[in-house]
């Protein structure tokens, strides 16, 4: 039997690794990665266009370089301080599952504003060129891999790993739809549905793959969808898509100015997609036990 000196790990590894303290190294290094990756990119375009708003492909090209920065920074994290191999971001099986993520996205996005548009919620006044996606596109980017990465990624998979899927993914769905608390035209109401029907739905896309494609298919079509294609608000930040749309109606039902993600549609139709997606997590034994009770089953 090896001696227990020789076993151990060594202080400074130990509170390394504490959940707590890896989850805020891993928040700090892509924080600030993206950050200055960002801020770079800004300086940059206002040196090659000087006095001018840089162009809409320039903006789309800085986001792409800002999530390339992310998937390395996080793979960095992984390899180097975790030490084990980065399977959340392997490229195999990557384009199957993300374009997997994306039809469930916009199918789901697409069928709320359908059920809008037949009760006479949602309507279309005219269309606008293909120049428009250009700016939510780079949104739906950011938000589906960044956001992806820091909360499924590192919030939700290392708590999983010590307190087990059910805490986890109460938290980080809290921490995910009031993370928005603060964006235009949110309210009380707006928040808990984001919690629910996206902080639920993705929490339960990563543990279904244990990877993160899935999860950043579905937040980039979903908001792609919601702005790029039907021209509606996302998470509060309005701005033009390929159909020019209006709202009306009950806020409860069409979400108000916040956008269609609070409406009670979709509150129904994601958090039951997120529930069978649970469902099927746990026919694959992806359901992890907190660690009090993993250590009563191997006594």
């Amino acid at each position: 039997m090896p001696d227990e000196t020789t076993t151990r790990k060594p202080m400074a590894r130990q509170i390394i690794m504490f959940p707590f303290v890896r989850a805020i190294i891993a928040l700090i290094l892509l924080i600030s990665a993206t950050l200055a990756t960002g801020a770079l990119m800004n300086a940059l375009g206002s040196l090659i266009f000087p006095g001018e708003n840089a162009p809409a492909l320039w903006q789309l090209s800085s986001t792409l370089i800002k999530v390339t920065v992310a998937c390395f920074v996080y793979s960095g994290f992984v390899v180097l301080i975790e030490k084990r191999r980065n399977h959340e971001l392997t490229l195999t099986g990557a384009p199957q599952e993300f374009a997997l993520g994306s039809a469930i996205g916009a199918g789901a996005f697409s069928l709320v504003v359908g059920i809008l548009w037949l009760l006479g919620y949602y309507s279309v006044s005219t269309t606008n060129g293909l120049a428009v996606l250009v700016l939510p596109l780079s949104m739906s980017i950011s938000a589906g891999f960044i956001e992806e990465i820091i909360f499924r990624g590192v919030v939700f998979r290392i708590m999983e790993e010590s307190l087990g899927s059910w805490i986890a993914i109460i938290f980080s769905a809290l921490l995910f739809g009031f993370g928005h608390a603060g964006n235009p035209n949110a309210t009380l109401f707006s928040s808990f549905a984001i919690a629910l029907e996206a902080g639920l739905l993705l929490a339960a896309a990563f543990m279904l793959t244990r990877r993160l494609w899935l999860a950043i298919g579905l937040h980039f079509a979903w908001n792609a969808t919601q702005g790029g294609f039907f021209g509606i608000a996302v998470s509060g930040y309005g701005g033009r898509g390929i159909l020019q749309s209006q709202m009306t109606g009950p806020e409860l039902l069409t979400g108000g100015a916040f956008g269609a993600e609070a409406s009670l549609f979709a509150l129904i139709i994601c958090t039951a997609t997120g529930i069978y997606m649970l469902l099927r997590a746990r026919e694959r034994g992806h359901f992890l036990q907190p660690f009090w009770r993993r250590k009563l089953d191997d006594k």
